[in-house]
């Protein structure tokens, strides 16, 4: 029982830690119901859940909270908006730009966060994954307001429609900035084909920088007393 507290205390200190687990709720969930009506409130549920971890990670952050507090306060209202009904497009357009903008947003404290730190923690470790999923969820977004402006700006092999479902739309995100290309859609219209673009070009800066980031951290962290001191 006292190391089950301890663990919790640890993991209660690590809002990263807890962003990730939820997203990955998240991801189990779309996999488990693939728009399954009947679950959209416990989705809809985790989504919040989402946003108020990104609210306390922004506010833990040597980032100016307000415009962050701004971004997660407007994605909340108007995602009850389209929860209880009112799912106009320009509703939707309004909520996703509010959600891209506080993912990207928590992403970039999280990472002015870790480039702070001299030492390499487990506080970092986590940050770099929730900082990969909050770039790739914020990009997510960004193609579904894509498609929203402009229909059919995704095609699907598999079926030809105007819009592509969230989770289609996720796993183009990830497969494009993790450099796997693994997705069936492909993006048809100019503005899509620039996203693609800027999510390939800062998945590939991603992974450099942060990477050689965190070995250096590692490398500090085995340096003798007398170097890591020295002015």
């Amino acid at each position: 029982m006292q190391t089950l507290r301890e663990f919790w205390k640890t993991f209660r200190l690590l809002p990263s830690a807890w962003l990730l687990l939820v997203q990955l709720a998240l991801l189990i969930l779309y996999m488990l119901t693939s728009g399954d009506t009947e679950y959209r409130a416990l989705t809809w549920s985790l989504g919040v859940l989402a946003l108020l971890i990104i609210a306390k990670v922004i506010r833990q952050t040597p980032v100016f909270t307000f415009w962050g507090l701004v971004f997660v306060s407007g994605a909340f209202l108007f995602s009850i908006l389209i929860f209880i009904g009112y799912g106009s497009p320009a509703i939707q357009v309004t909520a996703y730009s509010f959600e891209a903008l506080a993912y990207f947003y928590a992403a970039y404290g999280l990472l002015r966060y870790m480039f702070a730190d001299r030492y390499l923690t487990k506080d970092e470790l986590f940050a770099a994954g929730a900082v990969f999923t909050l770039i790739a969820w914020g990009f997510a977004f960004l193609y579904a307001i894509c498609q929203l402006v402009l229909p059919y700006s995704f095609q699907n092999p598999n079926q030809v429609q105007p819009l592509q479902s969230w989770l289609d739309l996720l796993f183009l995100s990830f497969s494009l900035q993790s450099a796997t290309g693994l997705s069936d859609l492909m993006p048809l219209s100019p503005a899509a084909r620039v996203l693609a673009m800027l999510q390939m070009f800062g998945g590939v800066m991603y992974l450099a920088v942060v990477v050689s980031r965190l070995i250096a951290l590692q490398y500090i962290a085995h340096l003798p007393k007398q170097f890591t001191h020295k002015e």
